[in-house]
Protein backbone atom coordinates (compact mmCIF):
# COMPACT_ATOMS: atom_id res chain seq x y z
CA UNK A 1 0.00 0.00 0.00
CA UNK A 2 1.82 3.75 -1.10
CA UNK A 3 1.54 6.75 0.97
CA UNK A 4 -1.62 8.27 -0.75
CA UNK A 5 -3.70 4.62 -0.51
CA UNK A 6 -2.49 4.87 3.30
CA UNK A 7 -5.28 8.02 3.92
CA UNK A 8 -8.07 5.67 2.41
CA UNK A 9 -7.83 2.94 4.31
CA UNK A 10 -10.34 1.71 7.10
CA UNK A 11 -8.88 3.13 10.49
CA UNK A 12 -6.79 6.09 10.55
CA UNK A 13 -3.30 7.02 9.26
CA UNK A 14 -1.57 7.01 12.53
CA UNK A 15 1.75 9.26 11.79
CA UNK A 16 4.53 9.51 14.04
CA UNK A 17 6.37 12.46 14.25
CA UNK A 18 10.47 12.19 14.32
CA UNK A 19 13.13 14.50 14.23
CA UNK A 20 15.52 12.50 14.10
CA UNK A 21 16.83 9.67 13.20
CA UNK A 22 16.54 7.14 16.49
CA UNK A 23 12.88 8.38 16.79
CA UNK A 24 12.68 6.77 13.20
CA UNK A 25 14.14 3.56 14.25
CA UNK A 26 12.21 3.32 17.18
CA UNK A 27 8.65 4.20 15.33
CA UNK A 28 9.58 1.60 12.60
CA UNK A 29 10.40 -0.85 15.88
CA UNK A 30 7.10 -0.14 16.62
CA UNK A 31 4.88 -1.21 13.35
CA UNK A 32 4.01 2.22 12.49
CA UNK A 33 3.18 2.53 8.87
CA UNK A 34 4.60 5.77 8.20
CA UNK A 35 6.76 8.73 10.03
CA UNK A 36 6.61 12.53 9.11
CA UNK A 37 9.08 14.93 10.49
CA UNK A 38 7.84 18.10 13.23
CA UNK A 39 9.22 21.38 11.79
CA UNK A 40 8.93 23.05 15.56
CA UNK A 41 10.81 19.86 17.27
CA UNK A 42 14.01 19.60 14.09
CA UNK A 43 13.82 23.74 15.00
CA UNK A 44 14.39 23.44 18.67
CA UNK A 45 16.66 20.20 18.27
CA UNK A 46 18.74 22.81 16.36
CA UNK A 47 18.54 25.45 18.40
CA UNK A 48 16.10 27.75 16.20
CA UNK A 49 12.54 29.04 16.58
CA UNK A 50 9.63 27.45 14.77
CA UNK A 51 9.01 29.60 11.75
CA UNK A 52 11.33 29.10 8.76
CA UNK A 53 14.38 30.09 11.42
CA UNK A 54 16.60 27.59 9.95
CA UNK A 55 17.94 27.05 6.19
CA UNK A 56 16.78 24.55 4.32
CA UNK A 57 19.38 22.79 3.64
CA UNK A 58 19.92 22.04 7.29
CA UNK A 59 16.38 20.42 7.29
CA UNK A 60 17.78 18.22 4.07
CA UNK A 61 20.69 17.00 6.14
CA UNK A 62 18.32 15.72 8.93
CA UNK A 63 15.91 14.23 6.21
CA UNK A 64 18.98 12.49 4.67
CA UNK A 65 19.40 10.68 8.21
CA UNK A 66 15.88 9.83 8.90
CA UNK A 67 15.72 8.71 5.85
CA UNK A 68 19.19 6.10 6.09
CA UNK A 69 17.65 5.11 9.49
CA UNK A 70 14.23 3.53 8.14
CA UNK A 71 12.48 1.76 5.26
CA UNK A 72 8.76 3.35 6.33
CA UNK A 73 7.60 6.16 4.20
CA UNK A 74 8.60 9.89 5.32
CA UNK A 75 6.25 12.98 4.87
CA UNK A 76 8.15 16.05 5.84
CA UNK A 77 6.95 19.48 7.42
CA UNK A 78 8.52 22.10 4.97
CA UNK A 79 6.37 24.85 7.25
CA UNK A 80 5.00 27.49 4.96
CA UNK A 81 7.63 26.43 1.79
CA UNK A 82 10.59 28.07 2.46
CA UNK A 83 9.98 30.59 0.07
CA UNK A 84 7.14 32.96 -1.38
CA UNK A 85 7.77 31.93 -4.67
CA UNK A 86 6.04 29.15 -5.59
CA UNK A 87 8.19 27.88 -8.43
CA UNK A 88 11.22 28.00 -5.75
CA UNK A 89 9.24 26.08 -3.19
CA UNK A 90 8.63 23.33 -6.24
CA UNK A 91 11.93 23.00 -6.15
CA UNK A 92 12.54 22.47 -2.93
CA UNK A 93 9.78 19.62 -2.82
CA UNK A 94 11.33 17.79 -5.79
CA UNK A 95 14.83 17.95 -3.71
CA UNK A 96 12.95 15.97 -1.22
CA UNK A 97 11.22 13.68 -3.67
CA UNK A 98 14.57 12.90 -4.97
CA UNK A 99 15.81 11.73 -1.76
CA UNK A 100 12.97 9.49 -1.47
CA UNK A 101 9.89 11.54 0.38
CA UNK A 102 6.39 10.35 -0.49
CA UNK A 103 4.79 13.48 1.30
CA UNK A 104 4.70 17.12 2.86
CA UNK A 105 3.00 18.92 4.88
CA UNK A 106 2.44 23.19 3.34
CA UNK A 107 1.01 25.80 5.79
CA UNK A 108 -1.06 29.11 5.16
CA UNK A 109 0.59 31.06 7.66
CA UNK A 110 3.69 32.49 8.27
CA UNK A 111 6.14 34.11 11.16
CA UNK A 112 6.84 37.38 11.11
CA UNK A 113 6.81 38.19 14.54
CA UNK A 114 4.06 36.65 15.19
CA UNK A 115 2.58 34.00 13.64
CA UNK A 116 -0.63 35.10 11.08
CA UNK A 117 -2.83 33.78 8.36
CA UNK A 118 -1.81 34.08 4.74
CA UNK A 119 -4.52 35.54 2.60
CA UNK A 120 -6.51 32.50 1.73
CA UNK A 121 -6.90 33.47 -2.47
CA UNK A 122 -2.95 33.72 -2.70
CA UNK A 123 -2.54 30.80 -0.70
CA UNK A 124 -4.68 28.86 -2.93
CA UNK A 125 -3.06 30.44 -6.16
CA UNK A 126 0.69 29.41 -4.58
CA UNK A 127 -0.67 25.94 -3.81
CA UNK A 128 -1.80 26.00 -7.58
CA UNK A 129 1.21 26.67 -8.92
CA UNK A 130 3.35 24.32 -6.66
CA UNK A 131 0.98 21.64 -7.97
CA UNK A 132 1.39 22.55 -11.61
CA UNK A 133 5.00 22.90 -11.67
CA UNK A 134 5.60 19.60 -9.69
CA UNK A 135 2.93 17.76 -12.50
CA UNK A 136 5.47 19.50 -15.05
CA UNK A 137 9.06 18.11 -13.08
CA UNK A 138 7.19 14.63 -12.90
CA UNK A 139 7.35 14.35 -9.24
CA UNK A 140 4.43 12.62 -7.59
CA UNK A 141 4.35 13.26 -4.09
CA UNK A 142 1.46 13.49 -1.43
CA UNK A 143 0.82 17.52 -0.72
CA UNK A 144 -0.68 17.82 2.73
CA UNK A 145 -1.91 21.52 2.87
CA UNK A 146 -2.48 22.65 6.31
CA UNK A 147 -4.62 25.35 7.45
CA UNK A 148 -4.23 28.00 10.56
CA UNK A 149 -7.66 28.71 11.13
CA UNK A 150 -8.51 27.05 14.77
CA UNK A 151 -4.39 26.81 15.80
CA UNK A 152 -4.58 30.96 15.51
CA UNK A 153 -7.91 31.10 16.60
CA UNK A 154 -9.84 32.89 13.83
CA UNK A 155 -12.77 34.35 15.72
CA UNK A 156 -15.01 32.14 12.49
CA UNK A 157 -12.00 29.70 12.66
CA UNK A 158 -14.94 26.70 11.55
CA UNK A 159 -16.77 29.00 8.43
CA UNK A 160 -13.07 30.21 7.41
CA UNK A 161 -11.55 26.50 7.11
CA UNK A 162 -14.41 25.30 5.39
CA UNK A 163 -13.54 28.04 2.79
CA UNK A 164 -9.67 27.35 2.39
CA UNK A 165 -10.37 23.62 2.12
CA UNK A 166 -12.43 24.74 -0.92
CA UNK A 167 -9.81 26.58 -2.43
CA UNK A 168 -7.29 24.17 -1.16
CA UNK A 169 -8.93 21.27 -3.20
CA UNK A 170 -9.59 23.16 -6.10
CA UNK A 171 -5.79 23.89 -6.23
CA UNK A 172 -4.94 20.42 -6.55
CA UNK A 173 -3.72 19.28 -3.03
CA UNK A 174 -4.03 15.52 -1.87
CA UNK A 175 -4.76 16.27 1.83
CA UNK A 176 -6.26 19.11 4.38
CA UNK A 177 -4.25 19.28 8.06
CA UNK A 178 -6.50 21.26 10.47
CA UNK A 179 -4.35 21.08 13.44
CA UNK A 180 -5.96 22.35 16.67
CA UNK A 181 -9.13 21.46 15.76
CA UNK A 182 -11.10 19.36 19.08
CA UNK A 183 -14.68 19.44 19.15
CA UNK A 184 -16.63 16.86 17.73
CA UNK A 185 -18.96 18.71 15.62
CA UNK A 186 -16.32 21.01 14.10
CA UNK A 187 -14.54 18.14 13.28
CA UNK A 188 -17.76 16.25 11.64
CA UNK A 189 -18.47 19.49 10.02
CA UNK A 190 -14.95 19.94 8.49
CA UNK A 191 -14.62 16.06 6.89
CA UNK A 192 -18.04 16.44 5.38
CA UNK A 193 -16.85 19.58 3.76
CA UNK A 194 -14.67 17.68 1.42
CA UNK A 195 -13.80 14.62 -0.13
CA UNK A 196 -9.78 15.12 0.86
CA UNK A 197 -8.78 13.09 3.78
CA UNK A 198 -8.54 15.37 6.78
CA UNK A 199 -5.52 15.36 9.01
CA UNK A 200 -6.38 15.76 12.95
CA UNK A 201 -3.17 16.63 15.15
CA UNK A 202 -2.64 15.84 19.15
CA UNK A 203 -4.44 17.89 21.55
CA UNK A 204 -5.60 17.41 24.93
CA UNK A 205 -8.93 17.22 24.62
CA UNK A 206 -8.87 15.50 21.34
CA UNK A 207 -11.21 12.28 20.59
CA UNK A 208 -9.86 8.84 20.80
CA UNK A 209 -8.94 7.45 17.98
CA UNK A 210 -11.53 4.88 17.54
CA UNK A 211 -14.31 8.10 17.90
CA UNK A 212 -11.92 9.39 15.16
CA UNK A 213 -12.68 7.10 13.11
CA UNK A 214 -16.27 7.18 13.69
CA UNK A 215 -16.02 10.76 12.50
CA UNK A 216 -13.72 9.44 9.46
CA UNK A 217 -10.94 11.44 9.76
CA UNK A 218 -8.61 9.89 7.96
CA UNK A 219 -4.72 10.62 9.08
CA UNK A 220 -4.00 11.53 12.98
CA UNK A 221 -0.52 13.28 14.24
CA UNK A 222 1.45 14.23 16.89
CA UNK A 223 2.99 17.29 16.11
CA UNK A 224 5.67 18.58 18.48
CA UNK A 225 3.80 17.29 21.49
CA UNK A 226 5.95 14.04 22.10
CA UNK A 227 9.22 16.22 21.72
CA UNK A 228 7.64 18.84 24.14
CA UNK A 229 6.71 15.71 26.79
CA UNK A 230 10.58 13.55 26.22
CA UNK A 231 12.12 17.51 26.72
CA UNK A 232 10.21 18.30 30.10
CA UNK A 233 10.72 14.55 31.00
CA UNK A 234 14.34 15.25 30.42
CA UNK A 235 14.31 18.30 32.68
CA UNK A 236 12.73 16.52 35.32
CA UNK A 237 15.59 13.90 35.63
CA UNK A 238 17.82 16.78 35.31
CA UNK A 239 16.04 18.70 38.50
CA UNK A 240 16.11 15.41 40.39
CA UNK A 241 19.89 14.11 39.80
CA UNK A 242 21.01 17.91 41.01
CA UNK A 243 18.58 18.12 43.93
CA UNK A 244 19.82 13.92 45.09
CA UNK A 245 23.81 14.64 44.21
CA UNK A 246 23.53 11.62 42.88
CA UNK A 247 22.63 9.27 39.15
CA UNK A 248 20.06 7.36 41.13
CA UNK A 249 17.26 9.33 39.32
CA UNK A 250 18.31 7.58 36.25
CA UNK A 251 17.68 4.07 37.03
Amino acid sequence: MNFKQLHYQQIPLLICNVWDANGAKLAQKQNFQAIGTSSAAIANMLGYEDGEQMDFDELVYIVKRILASTTLPLTVDIESGYSRDPFVTAGYIKRLADLGVVGINIEDSIVTTTRELLNAESFSLYLKNISSELTKLKVEIFINARTDTFLLGHENALSETKKRITLFEKAGVNGIFVPCIKNINDIKEVVNSTKLPINVMCMPDLPDFNELNILNVKRISMGNFLFDNLADTFTDRLTSILKSQSFTPIF
